[in-house]
């Protein structure tokens, strides 16, 4: 596993280091961007055809999806080009989500559908990327924020990989289920973001 830690907290850092398989690295410099491309850089070492992002909030992921989500992945992989293969929420899981994360979210979705020509969930979070896309996600500027994630995407798609969803219940975990005034906002940056990513151009 390969982390890139913000390195804010040293005593939390060296935890990380010592667990077993863990890979450390803390990026140069400071923002989104910085850290996920130092932790891609990092797991682009382990020779692997596909590298899996997540965020560190999808506990239940790792607890209930994680596994059968990778075996579909390998199924779809199966004799094609996949570039990028989405856990992607069905309907019921999705509104689970608050107000303004699905209204943000929604709008991206359907944005990124129609820009890739495949309608689906591109917001939810972990996802599989092709090692073909590493050189190009190393590349990605810094003011894209969250829509590194679109950029990688729509990237995949321009090289003519598939982007694919593979749909199951992933419900907003309990804790997560409310916002207010600061989460709303958050989102909203997060919306801007996204579009930014997902018309950047390589």
């Amino acid at each position: 596993m390969a982390v890139a830690d913000a390195g804010t907290d040293s005593a939390f850092t060296e935890f990380l280091s010592r667990l077993p398989g863990f890979h450390v690295t803390l990026p140069s410099e400071g923002g989104l961007v910085a850290q996920v491309t130092a932790s891609i850089d990092r797991a682009a070492v382990f020779n692997t055809p596909f590298i899996l992002y997540t965020e560190p909030d999808k506990a239940l992921f790792f607890e209930h999806g994680v596994r059968a989500f990778i075996r579909r992945a390998e199924e779809h992989h199966q004799g094609s080009e996949l570039g990028v293969a989405l856990a992607s929420r069905s309907m019921e899981s999705f509104n689970t989500y608050p107000p303004m994360q699905r209204y943000t979210e929604g709008v991206i979705n359907r944005l990124c559908g129609e820009r890739i020509g495949c309608p689906g969930d591109y917001s939810y979070g972990p996802f599989l990327l092709s090692r073909a896309l590493v050189p190009h996600l190393l590349r990605t500027r810094r003011h894209l924020g969250w829509g590194w994630r679109h950029f990688a995407f729509h990237t995949a798609h321009r090289l003519g990989l598939r982007v694919d969803h593979l749909g199951d219940e992933y419900p907003c975990p309990a804790d997560q289920r409310t916002e207010d005034d600061a989460e709303r906002l958050h989102r909203l940056r997060q919306l801007s973001e996204n579009i930014l990513g997902l018309i950047e151009q390589p």
